[in-house]
């Protein structure tokens, strides 16, 4: 718990360090624009890439297949759109790796070996 309470102080605090410089290096109006960009190419990001990610999900249930794989998409294409719409460079180049496919194989990796961990610790919890 006392890492999460760290995150929350630290991540603000570097993405507004890091807009700072921005706006100091490059100006304020490229600056916005450039977060206003991101945000828009992460919704479009997300919402095309989600919504085959939900096909891909579908097909493989119909077809009577677990759809792990799939499963772990959909929760890099949440995590990275998320992290396109929130405000800040750090949080955008996060939310471009997550989406993009050479460095989403590395995150879905990372994201089953913690679930892996949280079961074999016995602290992950399916609730019916």
């Amino acid at each position: 718990m006392r890492y999460i309470l760290l995150l929350i102080i630290l991540i603000p605090v570097a993405e507004v360090s890091v807009l700072l410089l921005s706006s100091h290096l490059i100006g304020l109006w490229p600056t916005i624009g450039f977060l206003l960009l991101t945000g828009v190419l992460g919704a479009y990001l997300a919402k095309k890439q989600g919504l085959e990610a939900v096909r891909k999900v579908q097909e493989q249930l119909r077809y009577g297949q677990m759809p792990g794989d799939a499963v772990l998409d959909g929760i890099c294409i949440l995590l990275g759109g998320i992290l396109l719409l929130t405000p800040g460079f750090l949080s955008d180049i996060i939310g471009l790796l997550l989406l993009a496919p050479p460095t989403k194989i590395l995150f879905k990796r990372m994201i089953m070996k913690g679930f892996k961990s949280w079961m074999d610790r016995n602290t992950f919890t399916v609730i019916r």
